[in-house]
């Protein structure tokens, strides 16, 4: 019997890698951008860049968008914060 090693993606790769999908449709959609700048226990934060910066609607995006996504996924997320 052959043993297969499997690495297990941490939850902060598997965050990065969901917020590169929201940003992809961000840049395509809206001109702008989020990345992950850290996981603090309960607390994700974020850059919103691009077109966000500045923009008058950068917290629906922040709270509609990108909080509502990302709690889907993980619920142990309990605060979204730009930084």
């Amino acid at each position: 019997m052959t043993e297969h090693n499997h690495t297990l993606a941490t939850t902060e790769e598997r965050l990065a890698a969901l917020l590169e999908n929201i940003s992809a449709y961000i840049e395509q959609y809206h001109g702008g951008s989020v990345q992950l700048v850290a996981l603090e226990g309960d607390v994700l934060k974020v850059h919103l860049g691009g077109a966000c910066e500045g923009c008058a609607l950068t917290q629906t995006t922040l709270q509609g968008w990108i909080a509502g996504t990302v709690r889907q996924f993980f619920p142990e997320i309990h605060d979204i914060q730009a930084v």
